[in-house]
């Protein structure tokens, strides 16, 4: 079983080594730009890493290329879900051929969820988390 500063460790080398179709999607999301809503890069709700995550509203992206394993993320997705948490997934193909709609996709998203607290996040994240 892995350790929560495993995973610590292993999401801060993936926010260092991002992929293109994580990069492209996160120069969308960076610095509020979507409807003022923050995200945060690999962020780690123990026992997964997330590509994306929207505190405020319980929302995770994540950027699926070709050696996804469907049973893994259900079970995954399951169990976010569970934690009152949505998960939404685009393929790098998806970003590749139609960022523009995975935008959409993800502010639609954003509107439809309630906000998980009033007022600015009670824990916010570290300065500097840019690419």
């Amino acid at each position: 079983m892995v350790t929560e500063a495993e995973l610590l460790d292993r999401a801060r080398e993936m926010r260092r080594n991002p992929t293109e179709w994580e990069i492209r999607v996160w120069h969308q999301l960076s610095r509020s730009q979507l409807s003022d809503h923050k995200f945060r890069r690999q962020a780690v709700i123990f026992p997964y890493i997330c590509d994306f995550f929207c505190p405020a509203k319980g929302l995770i992206v994540e950027v699926d290329g070709d050696s996804h394993d469907a049973p893994y993320d259900t079970r995954r997705d399951g169990y976010l879900e569970g934690k009152g948490f949505e998960t939404i997934r685009v393929t790098n193909l998806e970003v590749r051929d139609s960022l523009e709609g995975v935008v959409e996709l993800i502010a639609t998203a954003l509107a439809r969820r309630a906000d998980r607290w009033a007022g600015p996040h009670p824990n916010p994240s570290p300065e500097g988390e840019g690419l």
